[in-house]
């Protein structure tokens, strides 16, 4: 399966508590952190909320 890298390229200061908590638990804490999960509809949603605020590249295996 597929992965995703995504790096939070944007402060979450004074976005909505939904969108920091998003944030949050994709697993991201600071500005330019990265992480790699998994490509499913999950996660799409979930990127699709917070794509202001994100950069998200594919990973192919």
């Amino acid at each position: 399966m597929a992965k995703l890298k995504v790096t939070l390229k944007k402060s979450v200061i004074g976005c909505p508590e939904t969108q920091r908590l998003t944030v949050k638990s994709l697993g991201l804490h600071k500005t330019n952190s990265v992480v790699e999960v998994e490509d499913n509809a999950c996660m799409r949603g979930q990127l699709h909320k917070v794509r202001h605020l994100v950069v998200v590249e594919e990973i192919a295996d």
